[in-house]
């Protein structure tokens, strides 16, 4: 079965033909392996769903899909698509879960936490909710990225929720991280779910690959910091080592 956004791709497609060019529901129910011309759709109705199509997935259908069935017209707009990125990382921190909720959650100090970040500019606070701006260091390449993101805390559930304002090279970019503690300490997760532009320089599964090697870098990298502050009795990831 083919699926997008966890939901079967023929479910969608069916929901595009009924909503968009007359299908009879019921009758596709009945004949899910009829063609869409043997369930009434013609030229005009093909033209209606290839519009839905080319926009929502970014994939055009032949000019003869009215001879395929909704099954295989999902499967030929599955095996056209690039599927939205997904990625989860995570690492044990041999910390107090307090601790590392706190210094990973200091975005104003993110430059100390992470090495990719040359800044952060906290823009706008409300209650659980901040706004900010990151600026990373120059890439391999002398370009400097900033954008605007925006996250609110949730300390009772041991969770945090994000999002890119300013997407930039993404169409969305939402960001989850989890705490849980363990016996050796805290256990940190980040989930990120994303699409790429058709004009980006990577595509999803291009940047995919990017982020889950970036984040375990950082993930490393806050490990060993916290870890160090631990020991230190801090509250700064660097101590006073640094």
């Amino acid at each position: 079965m083919t699926v997008t956004h966890g939901r079967p791709l023929t479910a969608e497609i069916t929901e595009i033909l009924v909503a968009n060019c007359g299908l009879d529901a019921e009758a596709a129910a009945r004949e899910p392996g009829a063609s869409l011309e043997d369930l009434g759709m013609d030229s005009l109705a093909l033209l209606e769903l290839s519009a839905v199509v080319a926009d929502r997935y970014r994939v055009r259908l032949p000019e003869d899909a009215t001879r395929l069935s909704i099954a295989e017209v999902a499967d030929l707009v599955a095996g056209a698509t690039d599927p939205p990125g997904h990625t989860e990382n995570s690492i044990v921190i041999a910390a107090p879960l307090r601790l590392v909720w706190d210094l990973t959650n200091d975005v104003a100090h993110w430059p100390d936490l992470f090495t990719e970040y040359a800044s952060a500019q906290i823009l706008e606070r409300d209650g659980r909710t901040v706004r900010f701006r990151l600026t990373m260091h120059p890439d391999e390449n002398g370009a400097v990225w900033s954008w605007v993101s925006e996250r609110t805390t949730d300390w009772e559930n041991r969770e945090v929720r994000a999002h890119r304002v300013e997407t930039g090279p993404f169409e969305y970019m939402r960001i989850h991280w989890r705490y849980d503690t363990e016996p050796e300490g805290t256990r940190m997760t980040w989930v990120q779910d994303f699409a790429m532009h058709p004009s980006a320089p990577l595509d999803n599964a291009g940047m995919t690959e990017r982020i889950n090697t970036n984040s375990r870098v950082q993930l490393a990298v806050i490990k060993e910091r916290i870890e160090r502050a631990a020991r230190a009795g801090s509250a700064t990831p660097g101590g006073d080592d640094e």
